[in-house]
């Protein structure tokens, strides 16, 4: 009886004590407490990246996802770039397009907007920006890491908005995201503002998703 109430006692303690942090930072979060938004954001992430893929998402967003860094935090805007490929399979000894670099942005830019809006703990973010980029490859120049998507969505916009009705390209114009094409459909560069203040090592080229 005594082993078990002192079992009782320590569960209780901890309970108590993981309440009493969370609403801690709950509070500073509210407060606009940007350290603390900005610890909140990157353990998500973290968590993210080591979490299983959900079964109805598909492995290509699901890698963007996992490739989120962070741009830019601030009390209302949580900002975070990734990236989207494409995918391409040879068919007949030929390469052909199965997923359109665009489309797969806008899929992840749609799944991204959604876990950061409702799915931090302890932090309701005012606004959340997705810059979604890819690799451009051109002939005679480096190769380099260019912005191809950015959406912007309030917390006022996103209620708007039918997460599970409407398609990913619906969400992404609803929310006014940017983006360019050429006549084949295939995505542009187009230019994002430089952060406040510089969060990532290199906002502009997230590298590859990792695990922890």
């Amino acid at each position: 009886m005594l082993g078990l109430f002192i079992m009782f006692v320590i569960v209780t303690y901890i309970v108590v004590q993981g309440t009493r942090a969370a609403l801690a930072w709950r509070k500073a979060a509210a407060e606009g407490d940007v350290k603390v938004i900005r610890d909140i954001v990157e353990d998500s992430l973290g968590a993210w990246r080591s979490m299983k893929r959900p079964k109805e998402v598909s492995p290509d967003v699901w890698r963007g996802i996992q490739g989120m860094q962070i741009v830019e935090v601030d009390a209302e805007l949580v900002r975070v770039s990734c990236q989207a490929e494409g995918d391409y399979r040879l068919v007949n000894g030929r390469w052909v397009e199965t997923a359109n670099p665009l489309h797969e942005a806008m899929a992840v830019t749609a799944k991204a907007l959604d876990m950061l809006l409702y799915e931090l703990p302890h932090h309701k973010p005012g606004r959340v920006q997705i810059d979604v980029y890819m690799t451009m490859r051109e002939p005679d120049r480096v190769t380099e890491r260019v912005c191809i998507l950015s959406t912007t969505a309030s917390r006022e916009d996103a209620r708007q908005v039918d997460w599970e009705e409407w398609t990913t390209a619906q969400i992404v114009e609803a929310l006014g995201g940017r983006y360019r094409m050429d006549d084949l459909g295939q995505p542009l560069p187009i230019e994002v503002e430089a952060p406040k203040s510089v969060e990532a090592e290199d906002a502009g080229a997230p590298p590859a998703p990792s695990r922890r």
